[in-house]
């Protein structure tokens, strides 16, 4: 796993898809995910410390599980697959000695890492596809090793848009 740092938000005020963007610590490679309005602006007020007047769903979730006893340990991007990263949860229940992994997506997972002050961490793999180094992680390859054709998009977090069907004139 790479250490990864979260060094820029990207919000459009018009638009669905904002990006963050993630550079290894100490080191020269980054890339950008793709995520939606909502999930940049709570990124957003974590980073820049403002908070609401009642919790949004982020914060509650934190409480929860701080709540609870548990503490978020780190968060791992694991996968990369058809331009959608995959992440977890690694979480730490009280008096518990391994921890507990729980799926999430890239974008809530880095907003409760922000909210803990816990590390982000990506696959080797997965920084490097996502960097242009490489090709992605094979785990994304279907049975035979050949991936169908498609053009290539950027990396995201969320589910593309469909396109319009414009009409002809």
């Amino acid at each position: 796993m790479v250490d990864m740092l979260l060094v820029r938000i990207v919000t459009h005020d018009h638009g669905e898809q904002q990006s963050i963007f993630l550079k290894e610590r100490g080191g020269p490679r980054g890339f950008p995910i793709l995520i939606g309005a909502h999930e940049a602006h709570e990124i957003q007020r974590v980073v820049t410390h403002l908070e609401p007047p009642r919790p949004p769903t982020h914060k509650l979730l934190f409480d929860a599980v701080t709540a609870l006893g548990a503490r978020l340990e780190r968060i791992e991007i694991t996968d990369l697959r058809q331009a959608t990263f995959f992440a977890r949860l690694v979480l730490m229940a009280p008096g518990a000695t391994t921890p507990v992994h729980v799926d999430a997506r890239p974008s809530d997972a880095i907003a409760l890492a922000l909210r803990a002050g816990c590390p982000i961490h990506v696959a080797q793999d997965v920084v490097s596809a996502a960097a242009g180094e490489g090709p992605p992680p094979q785990s994304g390859t279907p049975p035979g090793g050949k991936s169908p054709k498609k053009p290539p998009t950027p990396p995201n977090d969320e589910p593309p848009t469909p396109k319009k069907k414009r009409k002809k004139e």
